[in-house]
């Protein structure tokens, strides 16, 4: 030990001066000891006597403070180790320190964690043990109990002007709203879920819908999908605490007369058109011709048009012989009879088979990428 004018307080013996300090500076308390009076007193860690964790027995979320973060946790066990980690503390003085754990599960609500530390002070290297039990309480966050007393703000409605909405349209849009709101949940948005999702009515589904947030930014996006309207219709259901007016809101998300795969027949002398857009004006492709379609801006998308109906409705049909630029030789889907119609541009003149629609007496060869 080299020499020093300072001595320990505690039992005379001289200390080594290690720690050097700016002239003026005070001097930490246990500085003053030796090394042997110093770590009599010493503890490396310090740990509470026991953890606590609460977690929700629905979804795995985990308390923090006065907030639930989802965590999906099944396996409580990295839970427990970052409670402890959380709750110990480390001399100030130690260096190099290094800390592992060893997890032992006591029962379903219990488990004790071994843990071992390593540091360096005043150049001794000190190793020091502690058992930390952690209880794990289960309790049922603010979500899922929402989500269990059918908690919710919005109602988004699902329906189409002047008939019922497709089953095709009404798996979409439902597809769309559970995609969205499960994103949402993944980027740790715990006020957005899915209510409820209601089938039954003839004219659309019914989706209740935890904020009207959601009920506005779902309506939007499925009518930027589809076309179409979005019309809102709120109720004041409450005040909150300040006295606030807190409403309830429906969104209607009304989908076009007309959608892509509709045959519609404008009745312009120019023949039938399948709809390829329904966003704005009615828009297609004439299928005598080829021609591009576009209703009026004054008609939108609900032109006096004559539904034919649906590419579902075509039928593979045999190509007997193409006549010229302008007619093609086909069977009648029906009789099987030959029959000449208009050869529209998109028409492939390699064609064996093209799905056709009849009307009437009318033969309608499609596009063969709409069908």
């Amino acid at each position: 030990m080299s020499d020093s004018r300072e001595f320990c307080p505690r039992c005379g013996d001289p200390v080594d001066e290690r720690v050097e300090k700016r002239p003026g500076e005070p001097r930490d308390g246990s500085a003053v000891l030796c090394d042997r009076c110093y770590f009599a007193d010493f503890e490396l860690i310090d740990a509470p006597e026991r953890a606590h964790v609460t977690v929700c027995g629905r979804c795995g979320a985990v308390e923090r403070g006065n907030r639930w973060v989802d965590l999906g946790a099944v396996d409580y066990t990295d839970v427990a180790i970052e409670a402890v980690s959380e709750a110990l503390s480390i001399h100030i003085n130690a260096d190099d320190v290094e800390w592992g754990v060893e997890p032992e599960q006591v029962d379903e609500t219990t488990i004790r964690m071994h843990c071992t530390f390593s540091g360096v002070v005043r150049g001794t290297h000190l190793t020091e043990q502690v058992t930390v039990p952690v209880r794990i309480a289960k309790e049922v966050c603010d979500r899922c109990g929402r989500i269990a007393g059918g908690y919710f703000a919005s109602i988004l409605q699902l329906r189409a002007e002047d008939r019922p909405v497709r089953s095709d349209e009404a798996n979409k849009a439902i597809e769309m709203v559970e995609r969205y709101v499960a994103d949402r949940e993944q980027d740790g948005d715990r006020e957005a879920f899915i209510s409820s999702i209601d089938r039954s009515n003839e004219a659309g589904p019914n989706i209740k819908l935890s904020t009207n947030k959601l009920g506005q930014t779902l309506a939007n996006r499925i009518t930027d999908h589809f076309g179409g309207t979005v019309d809102d219709y709120p109720t004041l259901v409450t005040e909150d605490g300040d006295g606030n007016e807190v409403y309830r809101v429906t969104f209607v998300a009304r989908l076009p007369k007309y959608t892509p795969g509709d045959v519609v027949d404008p009745e312009d002398d120019d023949g039938p058109v399948v709809v390829t857009s329904a966003h704005g004006r009615l828009k297609g492709t004439r299928l005598r011709s080829g021609q591009r379609y576009e209703a009026s801006h004054e008609d939108g998308t609900t032109p006096e048009v004559q539904k034919l109906g649906r590419i579902e409705d075509a039928e593979p049909t045999t190509v007997v012989t193409v006549e010229d630029d302008h007619a093609v030789q086909i069977l009648d889907p029906e009789t099987y009879e030959a029959k000449t119609v208009s050869r529209p541009a998109f028409f492939n003149p390699k064609a064996e088979v093209v799905p056709v629609l009849k009307d009437g007496i009318e033969c309608y060869i499609l596009p063969e990428e709409s069908v």
